[in-house]
């Protein structure tokens, strides 16, 4: 479960709920159905209409990344296992690794891995592997626009929201109390449209890049760590070249943990 999206979702809902009270509105003026027709059915017409059915498909597994955990190996334990898969191919080679590759779950690692075991020319693997990152961003990138088109569209169409209800407002000029009923229930559609694109589909759009960025970067390890051990490099040589992709603070605690297991074994 992805925690921060509920939790976002939950501080929205209680910041205007809240905020409304606050002013003096009355939270029954949210139960307005021609506003939630208008601003999300709307919405959903924009985006048939932006997009091909073949991206507005993916939509479910779009919901389903932002609203679970994505189980990517952590960069550090990534590392560690390529420093073990370079000293098994120093020892014996890279053919060693052939039984590691088959308990390996991803299909990118798994694709790079037998790869540089069947002996593939470097520039070849690397090729192959980065134009297959390409390709993930390029998916990614479609996704999140989706959501950011949502929330460009949005905001507008409660403008439009508006107007309507003005209109129908106007209608009842002859009755002071309807009047401001009307022109409240008007708002609601604005209300909604700047909730719905500035509250959900743009941090929707955004986490998803973030997302995006996290795996890139997990793939972008595993295409260095590939290409260092076909090369023959050493572990240590490995650990120091992809400990260029761990934050400072991650840096400090790994080297700070090997000090430790040095000097236990040091020790024992």
């Amino acid at each position: 479960m992805e925690k921060s999206t509920y939790i976002g979702l939950g501080l929205s809902v209680i910041a205007v709920g809240l905020g409304m009270v606050l002013k003096g509105a009355s939270l029954s003026a949210l139960v307005n159905p021609a506003a939630f027709l208008i601003i999300f059915v709307g919405t959903a017409a924009t985006i048939f209409i932006a997009f091909p059915m073949s991206e507005i498909k993916k939509l479910p597994k779009l919901f389903g990344i932002l609203f679970k955990e994505q189980p990517l190996p952590s960069k550090r334990d990534l590392i560690t296992q390529f420093m073990n898969w370079a000293s098994i191919a120093r020892r014996e080679g890279l053919l060693a690794l052939e039984s590691s590759s088959d308990e390996i779950e991803d299909p990118f690692l798994k694709n790079g891995m037998k790869m540089i075991i069947d002996g593939g020319e470097p520039e070849f693997v690397r090729d192959v592997l980065n134009e297959e990152i390409h390709a993930i961003e390029e998916r990614h990138q479609g996704g999140a626009l989706i959501f950011t088109q949502a929330g460009t569209y949005a905001p507008t169409l409660g403008v439009l929201g508006a107007v309507v209800g003005l209109v129908a407002a106007l209608g009842n000029l002859s009755d002071i109390e309807k009047l401001g009923h009307s022109i409240a229930a008007a708002f609601i559609a604005t209300l909604l449209g700047i909730f719905s694109g500035y509250v959900l589909w743009h941090p929707f759009a955004n986490k998803l890049k973030r997302k995006s960025k996290q795996e890139i970067a997990i793939k972008t390890i595993m295409v260095e760590g590939l290409l260092s051990i076909q090369a023959g490099v050493s572990p240590a040589a490995i650990e120091q070249k992809l400990m260029v992709y761990l934050p400072p603070n991650e840096r400090v605690e790994a080297q700070a943990g090997e000090k430790k297991e040095e000097a236990a074994a040091a020790n024992g």
